[in-house]
């Protein structure tokens, strides 16, 4: 096969690569983008806001060390969705429950009809942890947004390697002599004389 045809084959294939990993990039940074400004306008919507730096609410050890970050902004991204419903939230339907879950409260309720105050703990307990649920949902769906950003530069950054290398392909078939043969001698097959 001929240099020239061969380094014109590679070329090619480099630039539609290219182009596969640039579109790629625009579909992950798309994904991305749509994501993030979901996740971050639902959010808003609710009005969230983390205890104020300092307050009661952020003493214990259980949620200050988590929280103290977030001290009185409003919550508006997955990171900080997931640091609500786990160390906020799930901190209190502990003490809400006394350390049973919901399935639990709600199964002892069943068998206690008439109890009052342990039918209003399952409510709370029902209302937090589908709260805790939103949140954390939220916090998957812009985790899920994150690592199509770095899909998107990992996919930009490949298209970029193949144009330059492609780029170089195509100098290399200009310098290269039209004669030039590449695999010379590997496709060569000695004829066998018959006895």
């Amino acid at each position: 096969m001929r240099r020239t045809t061969f380094d014109a084959l590679l070329t090619a294939a480099g630039l539609g690569l290219a182009a596969i990993l640039l579109i790629a990039g625009g579909l992950l940074t798309w994904g991305y983008t749509f994501t993030n400004n979901q996740v971050h306008s639902q959010l808003t919507a609710q009005k969230i806001f983390f205890p104020a730096k300092g307050s009661e609410a952020l003493a214990s050890p259980k949620i200050g060390p988590y929280l103290n970050q977030y001290a009185g902004q409003q919550l508006v991204n997955g990171q900080q969705a997931q640091a609500y419903a786990d160390h906020f939230i799930a901190v209190h339907l502990q003490k809400v429950g006394a350390g049973k879950t919901y399935a639990e409260l709600s199964a002892a309720a069943l068998a206690q009809p008439t109890n009052t105050k342990l039918a209003a703990q399952v409510q709370t307990m029902f209302r937090g942890e589908t709260l805790r649920g939103l949140l954390l949902n939220a916090y998957a769906f812009w985790q899920i947004g994150q690592i199509a950003l770095i899909a998107a530069i990992v996919s930009f950054a490949g298209a970029a390697l193949l144009l330059i290398l492609s780029a170089l392909g195509i100098a290399h078939r200009r310098r290269t002599s039209p004669a030039a043969e590449v695999f010379a001698g590997h496709g060569v097959h000695e004829k066998v004389s018959a006895a």
